[in-house]
């Protein structure tokens, strides 16, 4: 991990009085980075402390917000999404000094893309140490569960996402049924002897973009390890989530950002719009290199 995510875990555990916030912190650790709870770890360590799911998981905000790059407003927001499974996952927002404030990650889209990449089917829950902004708000109105979504903040509970956004405008008015997180399958017929080149063909094929079907993909070289990410699109069009920022997330939030990304592969189907340039720009500025673009 670099950008201090270990220094500012290591600190929550030197400085806390807290034995909860200690373990959890402690367990990231312990996984290298990775900053996600399994079911069983959560059962088990909700039952030791007493702790329902919810309690446990506005415990871990000060843990997750470690994971916020904010060389900008240095803000700090840590979330966490509950999966259907009963596993937490971590976000935290993220920002890109010298590029346009539009390719801002927020730490509800952070983990929301984190629990999508992780192959978990629904949230039932979001946390979050701060309250939701509207952006956040309409890109969780995106959800297969945004109806009966929940979020929790610190000084409130049990809040449904449509108090948050009464009379929402969304997918159902567009007569979308499919949405984010319910399964997303293109077929190209694109197939590549290059595996970075495959992965971003394969996440294109599993992208959510069901307004402009301009369906995109990203693949990073990380070391050995390929990550890769998915656009996923929203009805209001702006809160949409762009495929190079959604890998960059998964790559943070996965304990590798101390590993440098050496090569950056994006495969699209341009529909009524393209993310080409967009992603060229925060390449260049953030990374220093040029993607390597394949149309499908």
């Amino acid at each position: 991990m670099n950008d201090c995510i270990d220094k500012r875990l290591d600190k929550l555990i030197s400085e806390s009085q807290d034995e909860v916030l200690d373990r959890i912190a402690r367990r990231i650790l312990e996984q290298g980075g990775e900053a996600r709870l399994s079911q069983d770890w959560v059962r088990r360590c909700g039952d030791d402390f007493n702790l329902t799911s919810v309690e446990l998981a506005l415990r871990c905000l000060p843990v997750a917000a470690c994971y916020a790059l904010a060389p900008v407003s240095h803000f700090n927001v840590g979330a966490v999404a509950i999966g259907q499974s009963g596993a937490f996952y971590f976000g935290a927002n993220q920002e890109f000094s010298g590029d346009a404030i539009q390719q801002t990650v927020h730490a509800e889209q952070s983990a929301v893309s984190h629990a999508w990449l992780a192959g978990e089917p629904a949230l039932t829950d979001m946390v979050v140490n701060y309250t939701p902004c509207g952006h956040c708000r309409q890109f969780m109105n995106e959800l297969n569960s945004a109806d009966r979504l929940q979020i929790h903040l610190p000084h409130s509970r049990n809040n449904s996402l449509h108090s948050y956004l009464p009379d929402a405008f969304g997918p159902k008015d567009l007569n979308i049924s499919r949405v984010l997180f319910d399964p997303q399958q293109h077929s190209f017929g694109f197939t590549h002897a290059d595996p970075l080149v495959q992965a971003a063909a394969d996440a294109a094929g599993q992208a959510y973009a069901p307004y402009s079907r301009a369906l995109s993909g990203v693949a990073l070289q990380v070391g050995k390890q390929i990550i890769a990410g998915r656009y996923a699109e929203n009805a209001a069009f702006n809160p949409s989530f762009l495929p190079l920022q959604c890998a960059l997330n998964y790559r943070r939030l996965s304990g590798l950002s101390d590993l440098s990304v050496s090569r950056i592969v994006m495969a699209e189907r341009q529909g009524g719009l393209s993310h080409r340039s967009i992603t060229e720009q925060l390449a260049h500025r953030y990374l220093g290199l040029e993607i390597e673009y394949f149309a499908l």
